[in-house]
């Protein structure tokens, strides 16, 4: 074996030399280095499970804003509706105010018109038995034919109206 250029006390010296290499680093730098990788490891797989809890920590506080969102939006929506019917009734109660007060109104300016007629009519009452009474005195002063009576109807009426201007 030596012709092929083998030589065994060397070839013995460099598996040797190769076991103890292997040995050496195996202990001081292979498996520092599979617990390096394996620690890497570990952490990635712990942080891949922290972002993972993060997610559906963080999902579940949206779906609780969503929640509560919604129910801001429905509370709103109440508040909106007590205020809409508040002042439905506010101006239903304002109309029927008015409307009373109107008809008071009314009722009043009736009643003061019925007065103001009664009052009118006194007084046309009281006037008109003197107008009678003077009309009557002057007939008896004179004979009926029909341009006297016609003159007396109308020297009664300008009394009265004279009467009645003089008073005022």
């Amino acid at each position: 074996m030596e012709a092929l250029g083998f030589h065994w006390p060397s070839l013995i010296a460099y598996l040797l030399n190769f076991t103890i290499l292997l040995i050496v680093l195996t202990k001081f730098a292979y498996k520092p280095i599979l617990k390096i990788l394996d620690e890497r490891s570990s952490n990635i797989k712990d942080s891949l499970e922290l972002a993972d809890k993060v997610r559906e920590e963080s999902a579940q506080q949206q779906a609780q804003l969503d929640d509560q969102l919604v129910e801001a939006r429905k509370q709103g929506q109440s508040i909106i509706e007590d205020a809409r019917s508040a002042a439905e009734k506010l101006s239903d109660q304002e109309r029927e105010k008015s409307k009373k007060e109107a008809e008071e109104f009314l009722v009043k300016a009736k009643n003061d018109i019925e007065r103001e007629r009664d009052s009118a009519m006194d007084e046309l009452r009281s006037n008109f038995g003197g107008l009678a009474v003077s009309a009557a005195e002057q007939i008896i002063q004179r004979s009926l034919d029909e341009n006297t009576h016609k003159d007396i109807i109308d020297n009664v009426l300008e009394n009265a109206f004279t009467d009645k201007t003089e008073e005022s």
